[in-house]
């Protein structure tokens, strides 16, 4: 009896190793809209799912860096489903203080760009395996807008 229940656990996880997982992509970081005390930045995460039932995504966590230190960070409970069979994309807007911008002035510099490393966790729920987290990051550069006056 013990054989058997051996063999099927290792059935079972062969099974599970080979399954297909949920992808995902940052596709682009951008400024989003600007206020007189911060800039909203948006980012697109494109998800998808090979599975013929859609994946319920339990949590996206998202840290955005500038010269290796922490502008803003933050999670997104519950933000929904990707479709079965399906590619679907979600937004994170991640706000970030003016005050927060001039504490990093020497990356933003005369030319007011921008280096920055965004950095997301997508947590999925994934049938039999349970909550799987994708990590993702992107690196790049942008121009941020000049205070509204």
């Amino acid at each position: 009896m013990s054989q058997l229940v051996g063999k099927a656990k290792n059935f079972v996880a062969d099974k599970v190793a080979h399954m297909e997982k949920p992808e995902a992509d940052l596709t682009w970081v951008s400024v989003k809209d600007v206020s007189r005390s911060s800039v909203l930045l948006e980012s697109d995460v494109l998800i998808t799912n090979p599975y013929d039932h859609d994946l319920p995504v339990c949590e996206i966590s998202y840290a955005l860096f500038s010269n290796n230190r922490e502008i803003v960070s933050g999670k997104i409970p519950d933000p929904g489903s990707v479709k079965a069979n399906d590619k679907t994309a979600m937004k994170i807007p991640a706000k970030v203080p003016y005050n927060v911008l001039f504490t990093i002035v020497k990356d933003v510099g005369t030319d007011w760009d921008l280096d920055y490393e965004m950095r997301v966790g997508l947590t999925v729920d994934i049938p039999i395996l349970g909550n799987f987290t994708i990590p993702l990051s992107k690196k790049g550069s942008f121009k941020l807008p000049l205070l509204p006056f």
